[in-house]
């Protein structure tokens, strides 16, 4: 191998990045958004249903032991600077964050851009089915459970009234998307950072499940089949399960040398397989101790 050769062979090679085109993907995404807006109207109207449903759930809870959403509820309730907290980032964290999150990802890692949406679409797909087959009232609407609509009483509140509310579901609790974006940013970012602080990207879902819960707008199963929904979706776009790409160039690995190589000239030629033989010198003698002749035998 030349100099020049070994040089070339250094040298790193630019992987393409390719991303989608900006203006067409804004476009794909509000068509999702779009369609996903109205497949959930379409699920609203099954107030009798979406109650008894709520029913069956608080009771499914109860039979589980899993801890009451009323002593989180409480607890929260303590202070008022900690549930208007609680309710503004249920109010403005979900959509910026994941915003925020996509437009990360596309500008800084492409390559994991197309798996990150086609995931955050499938979760989203999903959890329209499960709007349209099972409508569930949040646990603010069940007397029942002693809960209160935090956001009506001390703000912000993103719902309005049921009755006159054209905009939202407000029957279709179950999945928590709110979990379900955030876990996905979560393990996503973990995946993608490096760093012995990246397992804090877990605290948004951690807040925005307390936050979910404590102000009454989910159960702790909504949760629950949210984040099993994204397992699936990731199982099924490989996302997370490729290694973390940290530059855009990928060095071209060396060739090894060959086990012949021509000599350089002026270097006598030998053979790789005979080994080298010395020939013995004469033997030394060990010096007579000074001031001793030797005599003879």
């Amino acid at each position: 191998m030349t100099l020049a050769d070994d040089r070339t062979a250094r040298a790193p090679v630019a992987v393409p990045r390719t991303r989608p085109a900006p203006l067409r993907e804004l476009a794909l995404i509000a068509a999702l958004w779009a369609a996903y807006s109205l497949g959930r109207l379409a699920a609203d109207g099954h107030v009798a249903t979406a109650m008894a449903n709520a029913g069956r759930i608080w009771d499914l809870e109860r039979l589980l032991r899993l801890p009451g959403e009323t002593g989180l509820q409480h607890l929260l309730l303590r202070s008022g600077a900690v549930i208007e907290a609680a309710n503004s980032y249920y109010a403005y964290v979900h959509f910026p964050a994941t915003i925020a999150f996509l437009l990360w990802i596309y500008l800084r890692r492409p390559t994991h851009y197309r798996p990150a949406r086609n995931t955050l679409a499938l979760l989203t797909g999903a959890a329209l089915v499960v709007h349209l087959i099972f409508p569930l009232a949040p646990p603010r609407m069940l007397a029942r459970t002693g809960l209160v609509d935090t956001g009506q009483l001390f703000g912000p509140s993103v719902y309005g009234s049921p009755a006159t509310d054209t905009v939202t579901n407000q029957y279709a609790a179950m999945p928590s998307l709110h979990v379900g974006w955030s876990l996905l940013v979560a393990l996503t970012l973990m995946t993608l950072t490096r760093g012995r602080w990246r397992r804090l990207w877990l605290l948004h879902p951690l807040f925005t499940l307390l936050v979910v819960v404590g102000t009454a707008n989910h159960y702790w199963v909504d949760a629950a089949v949210a984040a099993a929904l994204l397992a699936v979706a990731m199982r099924l776009t490989g996302l997370g399960l490729a290694p973390v790409v940290s530059s855009p160039l990928v060095p071209v690995p060396r060739r090894r040398p060959s086990a012949r190589q021509p000599a350089p000239p002026g270097l006598p030629r030998r053979s790789p397989t005979r080994p080298r033989t010395t020939r013995p010198g004469p033997a030394r003698r060990s010096p007579a101790p000074r001031g001793r002749t030797p005599r003879p035998w």
